[in-house]
């Protein structure tokens, strides 16, 4: 019979989490009973919730490599003073007396708080180093790189069990390196991390300056985050770098080691995300009706019978499907519908149709495909099968864009990429939403779409021909993905 640890029985263990947040409350609830004698539900509440704002927001709640109280202290000094102040404020009860009574009263309440937090959290930190050190709750990593910096990390954390991470191999493509050099199995080059992290039952992994390119190494790393892995880094002059760090980099003997972002595609975010996107489809399709039924009259008028077009697009996986529009023009042939690459300046664009398709109204049908699934309010904008087999073979990544559902509006779009705009950028930017997705971004991007509707694109470059000659754009190389805050 297979062995079962603790973590197989008790998963959620995995994670102090749960214990760094249940501590804060307890710590001021014991000092606002103890020192200031309150039952008050609201007082309490009041003080419990001040505690856990401050500490969430300094970062406190979260499991960590490196659990060392006295970095902890200024932020937890914070935390009791504020939630002092929200139990003092809110106890109604206490009858007027000697002001310097009182003031005696909640700096030893303060104290008493401050004390309280620290000494909880201290018992929580060193309960996680005993079991980390007996691994119970650690975690098995592979570290990518076996230079100088990935061997004395591996040997760091080996004799640092407290840090919770147990390396079990290393990868790398140097012929010269051995396992005998090593202090932990050489498990082969970079394309046999993904099945050697499958067969050590790996979910962690180090990327320490390894042998390969880089561009081999982000797509390995992209890999690892795209399959829910928790990655992290070696960032470049993590020298230079002191204890002042960022939220997410820690410092392991001297080496800095910032923790990725985990896949944002996956659990109540994205349920929260289809609930947006049927909720405000459906109330859009019914404010704008009245705008829907004048710009079909107009372009009955205009172009004839068949006002919306049908037209085959590319999605999430590579799948195809029917995307709805209004027809702003009647294309002369079916095939010219599928390669024409933009007709903004087309001159059989009839006023109605210029005006529809500069404001993008003639984009609404798609709340219909939204609704159904077939895309999302927020996305890369999906492409026709005859430009996604084109750019493919030029761009780099292109494929990525089709890890998530199409959009009817997206990063790229309301970063001024639309129409004849360069594919290189348009590819940055829709990764770079992808890999940094949350269900806040959506919002932004939603609200600054609104006033890209009534903006006219500015002429530019014909790219098509630009891909055709196989000489990038000008600025393909030189713009910058900016985060969409």
């Amino acid at each position: 019979m297979e062995r079962r640890g603790l973590i197989d029985v008790l998963p959620w263990l995995l994670s102090i989490r749960t214990a760094l947040t249940l501590v804060d409350p307890v710590a001021v609830v014991v000092a606002g009973i103890v020192v200031l004698g309150t039952t008050n539900p609201a007082a309490l509440t009041g003080g419990v919730a001040a505690a856990f704002l401050v500490c969430r927001s300094a970062d406190l709640h979260r499991s960590r490599l490196v659990l060392y109280v006295l970095e902890d202290m200024p932020k937890l000094a914070l935390a009791a003073a504020i939630s002092t102040l929200a139990l003092v404020g809110l106890e109604h009860d206490r009858s007027p007396g000697d002001t310097g009574a009182h003031v005696v009263e909640v700096g030893t309440c303060l104290v008493v708080a401050f004390g309280l937090l620290v000494l909880l959290r201290t018992a929580v930190y060193a309960l996680t180093h005993t079991l980390r050190r007996k691994g119970l709750i650690a975690h098995p990593v592979i570290i990518v790189g076996a230079g100088s910096v990935g061997r004395e990390l591996a040997t760091a954390l080996l004799s640092r069990r407290e840090h919770g991470l147990v390396p079990v191999g290393m990868i790398d493509c140097d012929d010269d390196l051995s396992s005998r050099a090593l202090p932990v199995p050489l498990l082969g080059e970079i394309g046999d991390l993904d099945q050697a992290m499958v067969d050590l039952g790996v979910n962690d992994v180090i990327f320490a300056f390894p042998g390969p390119p880089d561009r081999v190494t982000i797509d390995a790393v992209r890999r690892s985050v795209q399959a829910d892995k928790q990655v992290f880094v070696v960032p470049r002059f993590f020298e230079l770098m002191d204890q002042d760090h960022h939220r997410r980099t820690e410092v392991i003997r001297g080496i800095a080691v910032m923790r990725l972002r985990r896949w944002g595609w996956r659990g109540y975010p994205l349920l929260l995300k289809r609930v947006l996107d049927i909720s405000l489809s459906t109330i859009a399709l019914v404010v704008v009706s009245p705008v829907l039924g004048a710009a079909a009259v107009a372009l009955r008028l205009e172009t004839g019978p068949g006002v919306i077009f049908r037209q085959t697009r590319v999605g999430i996986e590579g799948r195809t499907f029917t995307l709805l529009k209004f027809r702003t023009l009647r294309p002369a042939t079916d095939d010219e519908a599928d390669t024409t690459w933009n007709v903004d300046h087309d001159n059989r664009l009839g006023p109605v149709g210029r005006f529809l398709r500069r404001t993008g109204l003639d984009e609404l049908p798609q709340l219909i495909n939204i609704i159904r699934g077939d895309m999302s309010l927020v996305g890369p904008r999906p492409e026709r099968p005859h430009f996604v087999r084109e750019f493919s073979q030029v761009q780099d990544r292109y494929h990525d864009r089709h890890r998530v559902p199409g959009g009817l509006t997206g990063w790229a779009q309301v970063s001024d990429l639309r129409g004849n705009t360069s594919i290189d950028a348009r590819v940055r930017f829709d990764n770079y939403y992808i890999e940094n997705w949350s269900f806040w971004s959506d919002i932004k991007i939603l609200a600054r779409t609104i006033p890209t509707l009534a903006r006219s694109e500015a002429p530019r470059p014909d790219l098509i021909s630009v891909l055709a000659s196989g000489r990038p754009a000008p600025s393909d190389r030189t713009e910058r993905v900016p985060s969409p805050s």
